[in-house]
């Protein structure tokens, strides 16, 4: 997948108008859009959809998917008839869970991320002892894609040294968070930001400034 500016926008917003509104804004810089459990449980996933069609862009399915491996493979095959790209899971479920996942990604021609550990400071209590596993469970299955943090610059430059340089990681926790753009580069090759640019009166000019932080 390749991300335009190397930013993807968290599109957390709880109504179409509003996500399309922010979209519009900011599509001429950003390609990828993450679009999560507040749009779809408000919108259905018609918001995957709609988003999709109107911007022409990728779409990550962000629906940390986390369950059985015959309760998996519904939700990818329904998020992926909606039009995402690739769908976010979680490896703490094992890997016949998230094998389910890649089945159905590999029927629709589509991807996986696999999340390894998460951006917020309580995560760390579960998943940090244990997300260096789930990278290395995904190598061992041969994913491409992975989740990290932005906000725990450690563990992401641990995690990329176990899925290695030919590997695709995207990092949240840019901005809001406390996450550096520039600094989670050195390691990510995209980063996740959300409420810095949808929460912003001027969306555009954020974006703006982030890109010029890259390039610095």
């Amino acid at each position: 997948m390749e991300v335009k500016n190397k930013i993807i926008l968290a599109l957390d917003v709880n109504t179409m108008e509003s996500a399309m509104k922010i979209a519009g804004k900011v599509s001429d810089y950003i390609n990828t859009i993450k679009i999560g459990y507040p749009l779809a449980l408000a919108e259905g996933l018609e918001s995957i959809t709609q988003i999709k069609e109107e911007f022409d862009c990728n779409v990550i399915a962000d629906f940390k998917v986390a369950d059985i491996p015959e309760t998996n493979s519904k939700i990818a095959d329904l998020t992926f008839n909606a039009g995402a790209d690739a769908v976010i899971v979680h490896g703490f479920v094992g890997n016949d869970s998230v094998e389910a996942c890649l089945e159905s990604a590999e029927d629709h021609g589509k991807d996986v991320f696999l999340l390894t550990e998460m951006s917020h400071p309580g995560a760390s209590r579960f998943l940090k002892g244990v997300s260096e596993d789930i990278a290395a469970m995904g190598v061992e299955m041969g994913i491409k894609n992975y989740v990290a943090p932005a906000t725990k610059l450690d563990r992401l430059e641990k995690i990329r040294n176990i899925v290695g340089n030919d590997s695709f990681i995207i990092s949240p926790g840019v901005g809001a968070q406390g996450g550096d753009a520039a600094k989670t580069l050195r390691f990510a090759d995209a980063v996740i930001v959300g409420r810095s640019i949808y929460l912003a009166e001027d969306p555009e000019n954020v974006v703006k400034s982030i890109i010029d932080g890259i390039k610095l």
